[in-house]
């Protein structure tokens, strides 16, 4: 029993690694799906969690495409060939767990899974992006049924959420007879697109514990979220000229439409007690980000949405799947004080566009249980940027090719990051 004893302290802290040690990942994730306050033994349970992170990309060597409604510069050489291309942001999460008698557990949790704020500014990518932002607010509910099994419990899981995005993105709108020395014209100026739209998903999935030996294996299946965009394309800083598009929606606002299907996700995770107060975890997690490729919008009554044809605007993002690997190891120093140490890949989900090249993170954590029934957890974490470049090329979409404005390369940037959490149990 006091063997067990120690295998059940250690189990309490690694519980929440995953949800609180921070992490940067792909495509459009922030702080993703996080279930592990499910898990936890006592009956009733508050968590709250926040976390900064701060990457340090920068991109240089930029070049605007010069081919009419592209870049249709040269834009002005003034404008800097390079540009911090990366916003620093914060990442919330709260959730409840009640225990439903011995059968299992119900938890509910809001979240901001998906997120993006890139602001490079006036630069000579301008025509591709000046700022784009993007976040999400989740809300989600999660219950298990515990079955006796062999010496520990097997456990179903499922849940559903309501999912809100939104966002926008300024950028450089130029008219074919803006080329030549003259430029900038009374043909360019700035345009705005803002969009926003709501979904619901679902989970499902299973695990075993066996809790004298602190170990647990849990397989979770997040679906995609489809939503139905809905906003505006604003247009009136660019004159109605020189452009069939400018000249029926230049210098005015106009609706628009658009759709898009957050991405579904598997996620394996395993952990267990390799020695009294030590143990060992693990995940691996698949996001399909490639169904994502670009986005059009265009103005309401118009159809169908196909870039070249009908579409205002695209969101150009030619995302492939991603993949995360983590690992790590957790210790329990004594009754108030467990740390713990973790190393984690992410794959690169940027193919022809984009800045998201593979990235590692050495993250550490460390809680302070002043009693049994507060925990204060913080967290830290620094990781590496790796380099690469963004092709002017494109690629194909509709009738058109996107994501061929600009051209710039990177090298390799650091990120870190910092959390903290408050949990209450009783």
């Amino acid at each position: 029993m006091a063997k067990t004893a120690i295998f059940r302290g250690a189990v309490c802290f690694a519980v929440s690694i995953a949800a609180v040690t921070p992490s940067l990942a792909g495509g459009l994730e922030r702080g993703g799906y996080n279930i592990d306050l499910l898990f936890d033994p006592s009956d009733y349970v508050l968590d709250s969690s926040a976390t900064f992170v701060a990457p340090q990309r920068e991109v240089k060597d930029a070049r605007d495409n010069p081919l009419p409604l592209k870049g249709g510069g040269p834009l002005p050489a003034s404008w800097s060939t390079s540009a911090d291309d990366s916003e620093n942001y914060w990442s919330t999460r709260v959730g409840a767990k009640a225990a439903i008698g011995d059968f299992g557990d119900c938890m509910f949790d809001y979240s901001e899974p998906w997120g993006a704020h890139l602001k490079p500014g006036i630069w000579q990518g301008s025509s591709y992006n000046i700022e784009t932002k993007v976040k999400s607010h989740n809300y989600a509910t999660t219950c298990r049924v515990k079955f006796d099994l062999g010496k520990g419990d097997f456990s179903i899981i499922g849940g559903g959420f309501y999912q809100e995005l939104s966002g926008y993105k300024y950028r450089q709108v130029v008219s074919p007879l803006a080329l030549g020395p003259a430029y900038p014209s009374l043909y360019s100026g700035v345009g705005k697109l803002e969009m926003e739209g709501d979904g619901w998903g679902w989970r499902a999935g299973v695990a075993y514990e066996i809790p004298e030996i602190a170990f647990r294996t849990s397989l979770v299946y997040n679906s995609a979220v489809d939503h139905d965009l809905s906003g505006t394309v604003d247009l009136r800083g660019v004159p109605a000229a020189g452009n069939p598009l400018l000249v029926a929606y230049g210098g005015k606002i106009t609706p628009v439409y658009g759709s898009v299907s957050m991405p579904d996700s598997v996620e394996l995770k395993v952990q267990s007690g390799i020695a009294p107060d030590w143990l060992a975890f693990g995940s691996v997690k698949w996001t399909d980000w490639s169904q994502i490729q670009f986005i059009p919008f265009c103005a309401v009554g118009v159809s169908p949405c196909v870039p070249g044809v009908g579409a205002l605007n695209t969101l150009d993002l030619y995302y492939r799947d991603g993949w995360t690997i983590s690992g790590g190891i957790g210790h329990k120093f004594n009754d108030q004080w467990s740390g713990a140490v973790s190393l984690t890949w992410d794959r690169g989900t940027s193919t022809v566009i984009g800045t998201q090249t593979d990235t590692w993170m050495l993250g550490t954590q460390l809680v302070y249980s002043p009693n049994k029934n507060i925990e204060f957890k913080i967290a830290g974490a620094i990781g590496l940027l790796t380099s690469g470049e963004s092709s002017i090329s494109g690629a194909p979409c509709g009738t058109m090719t996107c994501g061929d404005e600009a051209s710039y390369r990177f090298g390799n940037d650091l990120v870190a990051a910092i959390s903290t959490g408050v949990k209450v149990k009783f």
